[in-house]
């Protein structure tokens, strides 16, 4: 391997690793944001304190979670210029103002309003704030929109043209360049991904609280009433809400990934061929492999387990429909299918254990056992981390299977890295190694604590401003003062 090899290597391994810690932030708060709205609409329209309580315990965490992306975030852009200052030049006249764009509306936006959510009941009235709240969350969508519309280009280049200078321009409207052929799908999945990554974390931290009551002999009533603590109201209320998220989002979840990879197929059929593990073409129908081993120097995968004709099915939805493979592509033009084949698996398989995630939570609330089911509270802190990891195994299966191009089929990843020496890009990347753990650890470590103590109602912070400023007649949960210590005494929006 040759310095500049190497040199590659480090600098494609350090953008892994930081957009990877990143990555993680904005598929929780992104969801989060929604989910602190959902809350703050339903204390406006209910005047029920567990409300409240809620959206005051979630909006902690989002502070820190929402902190630790953009910080996580700023590193990333320097990259652009140290390591990666050719990709910078060819396609800046095109990938500038598309993140200008992303600054300009959605983290202005964002900054805007973060204040007044976090700090503004009190002070703007709870009418004022919920709007707030609801521009946070707007703006942490309209990011989404804008990044992906970057990646997304990336990956289906449209309506570009090469100027004298060799760079990448805009060749007719700005439309066809930010609506490119995988940007609607690439969207939906994403925040899909990061609404379902939320209602997992909620979900696990409701079920701790619930498993730790029932150790403590504080067991929630199976028959609906609402005779335990209040504290206990808040826990039940976020992991009903959560199992009705994961219940209802993650079929959609897989249908979305359906309709993503008949796209991928159309516009990067090599990306689809490795996801598969197939070196073959298969004139009369391809099986899908489940478990198997590729070898890209061989040009075989070693098959454990498969299901003939599947592949062709799920993909082309005709069992006998045939199926190209990777040999059917220049070797400098595959991506490396020893890693996207088993990054795929992990997205698609973590993806059905959410869908029985959910299917469990409706067979309970059918028995009336949804507050009272220790391995499904169990099942449900397990898959907690689920959605972090799922996102970070479709972001390798997505960026690692573009590859040998930075630009699909117009700029090489080789190509687009700076003229960078191999100690500079090492130390940068073990110091960045070294800061990310101690940093976002820490960060991490409070987050879990914060979520360890559990909601309480009757908390005087943010219950004291008058709820007639957002114009609605308090509840029989919320006095004049703010909210009622006692627990509610109906379920509500269960």
């Amino acid at each position: 391997m040759t310095d500049a090899d190497t040199a590659l290597l480090l600098a494609r391994i350090q953008f892994a690793f930081t957009i990877s810690f990143h990555f993680i932030f904005p598929s929780f708060s992104i969801g989060l944001a929604s989910y602190l709205a959902v809350l703050e609409g339903l204390w406006l329209k209910t005047g029920k304190a567990v409300y409240l309580a809620l959206f005051r315990y979630w909006l902690k965490i989002f502070a820190i979670a929402f902190g630790m992306g953009v910080v996580s975030g700023i590193v990333m852009s320097y990259q652009f210029g140290t390591n990666w200052s050719v990709f910078s030049d060819r396609a800046g006249p095109i990938i500038g103002p598309l993140m200008a764009y992303e600054v300009l509306t959605a983290f202005f936006l964002e900054a805007g309003f973060l204040g007044v959510m976090l700090f503004g009941m009190e002070k703007v009235g709870k009418g004022l704030h919920f709007v707030a709240t609801l521009m946070v969350a707007i703006g942490t969508f309209i990011s989404a929109f804008w990044i992906l519309s970057v990646n997304s280009w990336m990956q289906t280049p449209t309506g570009w043209a090469i100027n004298a200078q060799g760079q990448f321009v805009p060749g007719g409207s700005w439309l066809n360049i930010i609506f490119n052929p995988s940007f609607p799908y690439r969207l939906i999945h994403t925040v899909t991904a990061a609404y379902l990554t939320t209602a997992l974390v909620v979900g696990a931290v409701g079920a701790w609280h619930l498993l730790k009551r029932r150790r403590a002999g504080m067991v929630a009533p199976t028959d609906g009433s609402q005779n335990a603590p209040s504290s206990d109201e808040a826990v039940r209320k976020m992991f009903s809400m959560a199992m009705w998220m994961a219940a209802l989002v993650a079929p959609v979840q897989i249908f979305v990934g359906d309709l993503h990879g008949l796209n991928t197929l159309e516009h990067q059929p090599a990306k689809v061929m490795a996801m598969e593990g197939h070196f073959e073409s298969y004139p009369n129908g391809a099986p899908l492999i489940l478990i198997g081993m590729p070898d890209s120097k061989a040009e075989k995968t070693h098959v454990l387990l498969e299901i003939p004709k599947a592949s062709s099915l799920i993909l082309k939805h005709d069992p006998d429909a045939p199926l190209e493979g990777l040999k059917s592509f220049p070797r400098e033009d595959r991506p490396p299918a020893e890693i996207i084949f088993w990054s795929f698996r992990i997205m698609v398989g973590l993806g059905f254990l959410m869908l029985g995630l959910g299917l469990w939570s409706l067979i309970a609330r059918v028995r009336r056992r949804l507050y009272d089911w220790p391995s499904l509270h169990r099942f449900a802190l397990i898959m907690g981390p689920a959605g972090f990891v799922a996102v970070i195994a479709g972001w390798i299966t997505a960026e690692v299977g573009r590859q040998p191009w930075v630009i699909y089929n117009l700029l090489r990843t080789r190509h687009a890295i700076a003229p960078i020496a191999v100690p500079a890009v090492a130390t940068s990347l073990a110091a960045f190694v070294i800061v990310y753990f101690i940093v976002f650890g820490i960060g991490t470590i409070y987050i879990l604590k914060l979520m360890a103590r559990g909601p309480e109602i009757g908390e005087p912070q943010l219950a004291r401003a008058p709820i007639r400023s957002a114009g609605i007649t308090p509840g029989p949960s919320v006095g004049r003062r703010g909210a009622d210590p006692r627990p509610d005494q109906s379920e509500g929006a269960d």
